[in-house]
């Protein structure tokens, strides 16, 4: 489909607004019903249908009617979302000429208000040549259905946070201005794929500068698994800038050896044959990094020390374990002490407990009760038993000779009294009285209409 962007200019507001109606719609739709289409833009007298009918004629909408009426968005009309918010930012003003294109996506040239080119990188996944995005990327990661669309977007993003994080930590890439949905602005690299470079003045120097490079992205945490003379510019003066970033992976992938001895030997293989340089002799010291080179002269991924960066954690890169070793022990540690913690008070509770069950079994059999006029009332007994304390051996020597003169009838209304007593007692030593809880089966008034049924239950009760 060839990009026009002529006409942009001739897109009304209500075009953009059944633009976005669309795109809202396909967040979990995969073709939206029209009518949904015309309830989201809320265009009066019906103009939603007449503006499908001018996008569809610009081919920036697909009509499909295999299971029900609906839309959705191609990716002109996707490109033209992204390129209206841009311009609406003011990250550039006009676009230019087609610079590169590639198995998922198209570079363009756009130029902002004060004359300064830039390049916008737009994501296109799903094309013929590359479909295989659901085994050779992560962008899904745990989900099973998707569309182009959406993993464009996901890319863009990606590599955009990628550039970003590697220009602050010195690497050679573009610069990073914005991103917006599927598309990505970045600065203009004044140079030439390495590809369609014939010859070096220095071929030595750019070839460890680019080895280096690869060393240096381990070191951080990162590969970039599609290091080759495509995704390599270099100027006039032989400087090396490393591009498209959207498939890197963390050094703890599982794959991550493979990813990184396949990007050196894309490295070493284009060298070989191009400027036919003979890998015999060993280097020690690979653009200020000490790696240990195995016997075909290629950096060993194992001997490189990965503690520099951490760039792979900071942008949870593919292959990236948040469950780490660190993180793990550090729970662990505050688990173990959280839970000796609560061992600890838990036995606690146990003594005190068992203390309290103790003191109650041998105080309660030396409480003893007298009529009123005595020193020492059931209450202040209770009282005294809480806090621990007793009464007085005098108190006591007056309730014995006391109890001797009591009849049977007393004996019995105390016998009943120190029970009640001693059941307070250890509901108190085990923190609280139990309570009481009535059968399920017993009858209960609700205060209504006694029915045939209640009135059984109300004679059967009385007897």
């Amino acid at each position: 489909m060839k990009f026009d962007v002529d006409v942009l200019r001739y897109l009304s507001k209500d075009d953009f607004r059944v633009l976005t109606a669309v795109e809202m719609g396909m967040r979990n739709h995969e073709i939206v019903p029209t009518e949904l289409i015309d309830r989201i833009a809320s265009l009066k007298h019906g103009g939603t249908y007449k503006v499908m009918k001018n996008l569809l004629k610009h081919k920036l909408l697909h009509h499909d009617a295999s299971k029900y009426d609906g839309f959705r968005l191609t990716y002109l009309g996707y490109d033209f979302l992204a390129i209206k918010t841009m311009v609406n930012r003011g990250v550039f003003m006009a676009v230019g000429r087609q610079i590169g294109v590639g198995k998922e996506s198209d570079i363009f040239e756009v130029a902002t208000e004060d004359g300064r080119v830039l390049a916008i990188k737009l994501h296109r996944l799903g094309r013929v040549s590359f479909r295989a995005v659901k085994s050779k990327r992560d962008y899904l990661k745990h989900r099973s259905s998707f569309n182009w669309l959406y993993l464009s977007r996901l890319a863009a993003l990606k590599e955009f946070s990628f550039m970003k994080a590697l220009e602050e930590h010195g690497f050679p890439v573009p610069n990073a201005v914005d991103c917006n949905r599927h598309c990505v602005v970045m600065s203009l690299v004044q140079g030439y794929p390495l590809v369609q470079v014939k010859q070096l003045s220095n071929v030595e120097m750019v070839f460890e500068t680019i080895i280096g490079l690869v060393v240096r992205l381990a070191e951080h945490g990162l590969i970039h698994c599609d290091f080759n003379e495509f995704n390599i510019m270099i100027d006039d003066d032989e400087k090396v800038t490393m591009i498209d970033f959207p498939q890197m992976v963390s050094v703890s992938h599982r794959n991550a050896q493979m990813y990184f001895d396949r990007d050196v030997e894309c490295i070493f293989k284009f060298f070989r044959k191009r400027f036919n340089i003979l890998f015999e002799g060993s280097t020690d010291d690979i653009d200020g990094s000490e790696v240990n080179i195995d016997e075909n002269g290629r950096p060993c991924f194992t001997s490189i020390a990965k503690n520099v960066g951490f760039l792979d954690k900071e942008l949870a890169a593919s292959g990236f374990t948040r469950k780490e070793d660190e993180d793990i022990k550090k729970f662990i540690e505050v688990e173990a002490d959280s839970d000796a913690h609560s061992g600890d008070e838990g036995n606690e509770i146990l003594e005190n407990v068992s203390n309290l069950e103790g003191a109650s079994i041998r105080d309660i059999d030396s409480l003893h009760f007298h009529k009123k006029g005595g020193m020492c009332e059931i209450e202040e007994t209770q009282e005294n038993f809480e806090a621990g304390g007793s009464c007085e051996s005098e108190t006591q020597n007056e309730t014995d000779k006391d109890d001797d003169n009591h009849n049977g009838i007393e004996n019995d209304e105390l016998s009943k009294r120190l029970y009640k007593q001693r059941r307070r007692a250890i509901a108190a030593a085990y923190g609280g009285r139990k309570k009481t809880h009535a059968s399920r089966n017993s009858y209960k008034d609700k205060g209504g209409r006694s029915s045939h049924s209640s009135k059984n239950l109300k004679q059967l009760s009385i007897w």
